[in-house]
């Protein structure tokens, strides 16, 4: 089993909206005859490609798994019905599947076949890895994992708005790699205003993940990196109360840009945001905005994960940027603490893991 949840990390960030599945198939001596993982949605799943190299050494053997296979038709045919057909006579799992299309009907539809088998093996570890796909068929929103970096006394910027870079390049480094492993990476019109992004991962995905820019106002350049959809796509979402002219000019510069796309929000909200990005697949979010936008994020429970990059800097000035707005708390008592569940060094700065309970 930890060899397929080994196998099932490789999918990272590229099999949403489905879930990272890794096997393993053993012979009727124990032996390991094939393996395989999912790799992108729309293509094979992890039993398939386990299967198919194992071949007829599978007949009487073993299949281990780590999430329960799948007993309904969507872009690929059911993977219960082709365990069985391989001549598995058991099969170990990790987890059962939570989406209410599976929820427990693979399982049965194995037992129904003969088949024995054997669930909860290695059951934490493998809900820590599809936390996001979890995450997103229980609350019907992505994951969100909130990230900045900040210098020693808790700045973002310099009081002219100065921010490049309070980290170093291993810091950056790292920031690309988590890109990579979420589906969609969201900032405020602010941001964009301010830095002017590129947002994308350097290369580490293919596709890039989508570029999201959450605006009450669309007051947005006419010029912008994230305008160049050449790289990855760009998503503009903004409110109801947004003006019309705003909204015209917005469409006319997507008309010139394809893959550059508007779409109007029930509300301006990072709750709305994430229920229609969950709507377009996304099991996992990055929230890179500045401290508004953040703060609300958080109220609203959009976010699950923090990670806080500490440059060893001292930038000072009492109007300075700071990560968070005013999160509403009155008393010390009310401050939530988060969980640390990683302290790590990147050359000269830290990295702080800040994880949700639940």
């Amino acid at each position: 089993m930890r060899r397929a949840l080994e196998l099932a990390a490789l999918g990272a960030g590229r099999t949403s909206p489905n879930p990272l599945v890794g096997a393993v198939v053993l012979d009727a001596q124990g032996q390991l005859v094939g393996e395989g993982y999912h790799a992108k949605a729309g293509t094979p799943h992890a039993e398939v490609h386990a299967l198919a190299q194992a071949g007829e050494r599978a007949r009487g053997g073993t299949l281990v798994v780590t999430l329960e296979p799948c007993c309904h038709h969507g872009r690929t045919p059911p993977c219960s019905t082709a365990v069985i057909a391989a001549g598995i006579t058991r099969v170990v799992v990790a987890m059962g599947d939570p989406n209410p299309q599976v929820a427990g009907g693979g399982i049965a539809q194995l037992r129904a076949a003969g088949l024995t088998v054997i669930s909860g093996v290695c059951e934490a570890e493998a809900r820590e890895l599809n936390r996001a796909f979890v995450h997103r068929i229980t609350t019907g929103r992505p994951l969100g994992l909130l990230k900045w970096a900040m210098s020693l006394d808790g700045r973002t910027a310099l009081s002219n708005g100065a921010s490049q870079w309070i980290s170093g390049p291993l810091a950056r480094a790292w920031v690309h790699q988590l890109r990579s492993q979420c589906d969609a990476v969201i900032v405020g019109g602010g941001t964009l205003r301010t830095d002017d992004p590129l947002l994308t991962s350097r290369g580490q995905r293919t596709p890039e993940p989508l570029r999201v820019v959450l605006s009450r106002s669309l007051q947005l350049p006419e010029h912008a990196q994230l305008w160049d959809t050449t790289l990855a796509p760009t998503l503009v979402a903004h409110g109801p109360e947004a003006p019309a002219a705003a909204n015209a000019q917005l469409d006319d510069l997507c008309s010139n840009h394809p893959g550059l796309e508007r779409l109007e929000l029930p509300c301006c909200s990072p709750s709305a945001l994430l229920e229609a990005l969950a709507q377009r697949g996304c099991n996992q979010v990055l929230w890179e905005c500045g401290p508004e936008l953040a703060a609300a994020a958080i109220i609203e429970g959009c976010v699950q994960q923090v990670a806080a990059v500490i440059a060893p800097k001292l930038l000072g000035g009492t109007p300075a940027r700071t990560p968070l707005g005013e999160l509403g708390l009155q008393s010390m008592d009310q401050v939530h603490t988060w969980p640390a569940q990683r302290l790590q060094q990147l050359g000269p700065d830290l990295l702080w893991s800040l994880k949700a309970l639940g």
